[in-house]
């Protein structure tokens, strides 16, 4: 399985809602924030597999 380049930045703000989460004091503000980020990555990585491999 190819490795998945996943920005420091995402994990960064993954580490920072489970810490959160754990705590039970996970806030709006980073909840948002982590969303955002992964869905920006699904789209980042929908565009290249379209570009890299047009074929299916």
């Amino acid at each position: 399985m190819a490795d998945i380049d996943i920005p420091e930045d995402l994990i960064k703000l993954e580490r920072a809602a489970w810490a959160e989460q754990q705590a039970g004091a996970l806030t709006l503000e980073t909840a948002d924030a982590a969303s955002a980020k992964v869905s920006r990555l699904a789209l980042e990585m929908a565009t290249k597999r379209a570009v890299r491999h047009p074929e299916g």
